[in-house]
């Protein structure tokens, strides 16, 4: 019997690649007003630049396995208490200018000074645009006292922490939150899972995992012997990695978790 549902955070519930876009956006724009270049044509240049230096460092192993991704980079100021957050603390300011300045360059634009300028007014923008799924709150406020809750992410204390202080209505349904940095290893480790059950004092056949990544989330779960679900709400193939069930939106989780009960 299904006691509990453990939830990823970033793209399950909060829509954190609609939060990046558009930080981007508004930063990229501020761009195109003093130099007149294609904001799309620069998001795209800062991507690839960001993803492409982000990869050099000595941290890249770490934040691979912790799960922290080259856009959190951008943003996030990783004040944890561990030598490799100390490392990455150190490094992101100015992986920061030299992701926006080597991006501007590929523009035709040097300057940077205004490189610097967009590395720190992208940090602000992502802080000012929190989205959350429509569908999440009413999804929680359905199974919050029926099944205990708990959020199980992947990622840097701190930045997991200032996400949910931007979006603190979340945070009450939860019984526990797990984040990956703070046990020291990531999803898709199935040590990770384990905890997150010890946490709840409950089995792997008495919860379910909900999450968007085939590869974290779902492997994971799978690993651990927990029932998973992926939310697929972009239509993507499913890859080599089989969820036990596939949804597109969270409203559908309720059928399996009645189909589950009858069980």
């Amino acid at each position: 019997m299904i006691k509990a549902i453990f939830f990823d955070l970033d793209d399950t519930l909060l829509w954190d690649q609609k939060s990046v876009k558009e930080a981007f956006v508004a930063t990229c724009k501020v761009a195109q007003e003093r130099y007149g270049i294609d904001p799309g044509k620069l998001e795209e240049a800062v991507r690839e630049e960001a993803r492409t230096i982000y990869s050099t460092y000595e941290t890249f192993p770490f934040t691979q396995m912790i799960g922290i991704n080259p856009f959190e980079g951008l943003w996030g100021n990783f004040l944890d208490d561990h030598d490799d957050f100390r490392k990455l603390k150190d490094i992101v300011p100015n992986y920061r200018k030299e992701a926006w300045t080597r991006g501007l360059k590929r523009m035709g634009i040097d300057d940077p000074e205004f490189g610097y300028e967009l590395a720190e007014r992208f940090p602000q923008e992502r802080r000012q645009v929190p989205f959350v799924y429509e569908e999440t709150f009413e999804t929680l406020d359905k199974l919050k006292g029926k099944y205990k809750l708990l959020l199980l992410t992947n990622g840097s204390p701190d930045l997991q922490n200032t996400k949910l202080e931007i979006t603190s209505e979340l945070v009450p349904y939860f019984d526990q939150i797990v984040i990956s940095g703070d046990f020291g290893r990531g999803k898709p480790d199935a040590s990770l899972f384990e905890h997150a059950l010890e946490r709840m004092s409950l089995n792997k056949d008495e919860v379910i995992m909900v999450g968007d990544n085939l590869m974290t989330d779902i492997l994971g779960a799978n690993r651990a012997g927990i029932k998973s679900v992926w939310i697929n709400r972009h239509n993507k193939p499913l890859e080599e990695v089989a969820p036990a069930y596939e949804i597109h939106h969270l409203e559908e989780l309720f059928s399996i978790l009645e189909e589950l009960k009858e069980r």
